[in-house]
């Protein structure tokens, strides 16, 4: 990072962004189910621990056991992340690796080896400890592995919306000045919120297709509706908090990621009274406005506002993108300057002071013209409507799925025995595990592709984070992890088909 002017390949830049993506979106299938199991299997257990009923306690360790498959191949994925770290993204590892490595250390020194600790009680101590001693493990396996999750989204949220931190010139490092700005996070609360609840739809949908795959060959009968009774809550719960929560996100979203938001509409010219994009040409009336202000005439800017320059109605003047390009290549100047003159033994307080005044646009200074702060609009567009079209689907899901169960309203559901629908229903549920996925996967490319170009916001764009590496060996390290991850998945898939196959020892 010491070279201010950064002179990377370009292929380098795009392969880095590649390789990451890939192995965050593999991360990303392992993850959202190991929370949402342990969600279920703790319940599960409770209800053994209360009954003292065999049967739960069969139940628990036939969930624990998909749980365990599925938690150790999102760990191998997840290291293999944060070494990226420091193999392809080290310009950024150097700028902001006091904040960033932080919540990352604390992720691997605290919840890790708490999650690591209690899976191991919860696998093998079954006959060795007491039963008020194993279900308080199994429960902090899951608090174990949503901690880990905190501390993850806490590092993706600070990345999001950079808070607690002050840029050192004479060390060219951004320094923490608060850990609890940077740990309690708005932006980060919210992000945590919509990300776990929204793994626990995940892990409602697996259970309640597993359930139905039983139901549909007529084996563990019993099982199955009493697990789909507690995946199917569950299901529904997450689900309208996620829709909640997703409000919060969305007007933290408007706050400090203007621009994501008007990708994600795909909002060129904005206003106020802005209506929400079911798809291009029908929209909700105010919908976008009372998404992104919690008001129906709330002000939200498009991608032109943004580029030339705005005013909110309450008088807010918002620079444009060339003012704010011409203050950032100004600030890297006065960087540049302040420390040739340190090193020549002057004093530099001049173009401190310049670099200081500018230091908010620091990261424009990069950009070559304002068109690069234009995210993929398509993607983000349809991102976004697939993420909440199936959040609104298993909003509706899950409650025909409970109402099944327990044949309410009567008038309606009495006479529906969910062990003998035909097979069909229970295809259709099945079919639900996949497309869950995807709209967990389309979430998480709003997020990470909305934010484009920056690596970190305002801060420093993408081309100027990476390591200074020949692209052909990022290429090589791209196809070796493209095939590692995808063997992963196919080995995860062919257990946990053998042991759904197998089934509970009931």
């Amino acid at each position: 990072m010491e070279n201010l002017l950064l002179n990377i390949d370009a292929g380098t830049i795009d392969w880095s962004r590649a390789q990451f993506a890939l192995t965050a979106i593999y991360h990303w299938l392992f993850v959202p189910l190991t929370l949402g199991l342990a969600v279920i299997m703790g319940i599960a257990e409770t209800i053994y621990y209360r009954t003292k009923d065999e049967f739960w306690k069969h139940t628990a360790q036939f969930w624990q056991k998909l749980f365990g498959i599925n938690f150790a191949m999102g760990v191998a994925t997840g290291i293999i992340l944060e070494f990226e770290f420091g193999t392809n993204w080290s310009n950024y590892s150097w700028f902001v690796g006091d904040i960033f490595g932080a919540p990352l250390a604390i992720e691997g020194i605290v919840a890790f080896f708490m999650e690591s600790t209690f899976v191991a009680v919860m696998f093998f101590g079954w006959k060795k400890v007491s039963a008020g001693f194993h279900l308080a493990s199994t429960w902090l396996t899951g608090l174990g592995a949503t901690i880990s999750a905190w501390w993850i989204l806490v590092a993706n949220a600070w990345m999001q919306y950079p808070v607690g931190c002050e840029f050192n010139p004479d060390t060219m490092r951004n320094e923490m000045v608060s850990f609890f700005e940077v740990a309690l996070s708005p932006f980060a609360v919210s992000k945590f919120c919509h990300t776990v609840t929204s793994a626990w739809i995940i892990g409602g949908i697996f259970c309640v297709g597993v359930c139905c795959w039983y139901l549909m060959k007529k084996r563990h009968v019993k099982m199955a509706v009493e697990s789909m009774k507690i995946g199917a809550a569950v299901g529904l719960v997450a689900a309208l908090l996620a829709g909640a929560t997703g409000h919060k996100s969305g007007m933290d979203v408007a706050k400090v990621q203007p621009m994501k938001l008007a990708a994600m509409e795909a909002l060129y010219d904005g206003g106020t009274e802005q209506g929400l994009k079911l798809i291009e040409g029908i929209e909700i009336p105010y919908g976008l406005s009372l998404m992104a202000t919690n008001d129906p005439k709330g002000f939200v800017p498009g991608i032109n506002d943004i580029l030339n320059g705005y005013t909110t109605p309450d008088g807010r003047v918002e620079p444009s993108a060339d003012e704010k390009i011409e203050r950032g290549k100004k600030a890297i100047s006065a960087l540049a300057a302040y420390r040739n003159a340190k090193a020549s033994g002057e004093d530099g307080t001049t173009h401190l002071a310049t670099l200081q005044e500018n230091m908010k646009y620091f990261g424009y200074g990069y950009l070559h013209n304002k068109e690069e702060l234009i995210p993929p609009v398509l993607v983000n567009f349809w991102a976004f409507r697939v993420m909440v079209g199936v959040g609104c689907l298993f909003i509706l899901f899950f409650a025909v799925v409970l109402a099944t169960l327990y044949h309410w309203p009567k008038w309606l559901f009495a006479k529906r025995d969910i062990t003998k629908l035909p097979a069909w229903h229970y295809w259709g549920a099945i079919m639900l595990v996949p497309l869950g996925y995807i709209g967990s996967e389309c979430g998480w490319l709003v997020a990470e592709f909305g934010r484009q170009p920056w690596t970190i916001q305002d801060m420093l764009p993408t081309w100027a984070a990476v390591s200074d590496l020949h692209s052909s060996s990022v290429i090589i390290t791209f196809f070796l992890f493209l095939i590692l991850f995808t063997t992963m998945l196919a080995v995860e898939i062919s257990i946990l088909f053998k042991q759904i196959k197998k089934g509970p020892n009931v």
